[in-house]
């Protein structure tokens, strides 16, 4: 039986480790908290994932919370304009807003209950559990001990190991000051309020805010998620430690940049004191393979390799998606070497993926171009536009189709009588 170690319990670590063990490999999980410190400590991310990645969760058997998440049947996109009254410091207006449908409905685990249960469900299962946090000497010495060794850890000393890739990471610098808040008490939003939908709300210049469903520790609830441009109105978060501080920034954020949201927050509240995060990264793809002092090889997975800003939602759906390629490199290879070729053909297969993540990513963390504008605009009037948008959060290749060229893009609304 062929022997592995993942370093790292995350969406991808965990999903590897439970298909791994399900194929009948010997599987070692290394995790720098046990499951209880997770299910009790600060939330870790948001995360929505669609219909492809959670696809992969089912085909294993891991949909736990399937019934109980919220299902997220559409998505949609307001752009905010200028001030509604006469008061240049008064709240925005909205240029922009329109709901699409999701051809999949997707849904929100709060990392807390999924990594905590996923955790559990390996020991349960028989897999060696090994509760250490790992450094680069105590994988020189596993990737002499095991046939293969994956880190999934997407932070620390152990990313030091794999070289940035500069050539497919045109930034060096956090695009964006993240802020994320999960709230009880958040009222529908009146156009759709039998429906859940992920709401992206666009402020040129300023930032981003997104509110999406979400199942945590303590039932249903939202996420509240501001995007600022460095430097601007929406970065004043750094610093805040106080959970009742930061949920209140964030509404006021909102009643100002995006009103017809904060309309929704009058009995919102935190889940809980653990219901806030904030941060800032570098979007970043490095090189696969990290090589030990002596000589051995490591892996690397999902966000260690290709770390992209939150502002497409794409996170978790990558880790899945990274997982479920791996999977099958790993079990089509059948008894031969873990190699370095092996690695490098592994990680170009979920490269064709997870390119299209990036491009698009990377896209919609510069100013958007006219005639993306345009695209976007169009969806409030063609209900095709906005489903075709909505559903590449599914499926980013599509975008190469009509998103990024703008004769693409022209050529497509004018097929649509636009």
């Amino acid at each position: 039986m062929r022997k592995i170690l993942i370093v790292g319990a995350g969406q991808s670590g965990l999903q590897l480790a439970l298909g791994l063990q399900s194929r009948g490999y010997e599987v070692t999980l290394m995790s720098n908290r046990t499951s209880e410190e997770i299910r009790s400590g600060r939330v870790m991310s948001t995360q929505c994932m669609f219909h492809t990645a959670l696809q992969h969760e089912r085909d294993l058997g891991l949909g736990f919370w399937e019934s109980q998440a919220p299902r997220i049947q559409g998505l949609g996109v307001s752009v905010s304009g200028p001030p509604a009254g006469d008061d240049p410091e008064g709240p925005l207006s909205r240029m922009v807003d329109w709901v699409a449908r999701l051809d999949g409905f997707a849904q929100s685990v709060d990392q807390r209950i999924k990594m905590a249960g996923w955790m559990e469900t390996f020991a349960e299962r028989g897999g060696q559990l090994v509760i250490h946090g790992a450094a680069v000497s105590d994988l020189d010495y596993f990737s002499r001990t095991y046939d293969l060794v994956m880190v999934s850890a997407g932070k620390g000393e152990l990313v030091s190991m794999f070289g940035r890739d500069a050539s497919r990471s045109p930034y060096d610098t956090p695009q964006r000051a993240l802020a994320v808040a999960y709230v009880h008490g958040l009222a529908p939003r009146p156009e759709h309020p039998d429906m859940d939908a992920v709401r992206c709300n666009l402020v040129p210049g300023v930032g981003e805010l997104f509110v999406m469903p979400t199942l945590t520790t303590s039932g249903r609830a939202d996420i509240l998620f501001w995007e600022g441009i460095p430097g601007g109105p929406l970065d004043v978060f750094a610093g805040v430690k106080d959970p009742g501080e930061h949920l209140a920034i964030t509404l006021e954020l909102m009643k100002r940049y995006v009103p017809w949201e904060h309309a929704r927050t009058a009995k919102a509240e935190l889940t809980d004191g653990g219901g806030t995060l904030a941060g800032r990264y570098a979007p970043i793809v490095r090189n696969p393979v990290g090589r030990m002092p002596s000589g051995g090889l490591v892996l690397g997975v999902a966000d260690v390799v290709v770390a992209n800003d939150p502002i497409t939602g794409q996170g978790s759906n990558s880790a899945s998606k990274c997982a479920a390629a791996y999977l099958d490199s790993i079990t089509e290879h059948g008894d031969r070497p873990f190699d370095e070729a092996w690695m490098r053909a592994t990680f170009d297969r979920y490269w064709e993926t997870a390119r299209h993540v990036t491009k698009w990513t990377n896209a919609m963390l510069a100013p958007p171009p006219e005639h993306v504008l345009d695209l976007i605009g169009a969806g409030g009037a063609i209900q095709p536009v906005a489903d075709r948008i909505a559903n590449g959060f599914n499926d980013p290749a599509d975008f190469e189709n009509f998103f990024y060229d703008p004769e693409k893009a022209g050529a497509y609304l004018a097929a649509l009588g636009s």
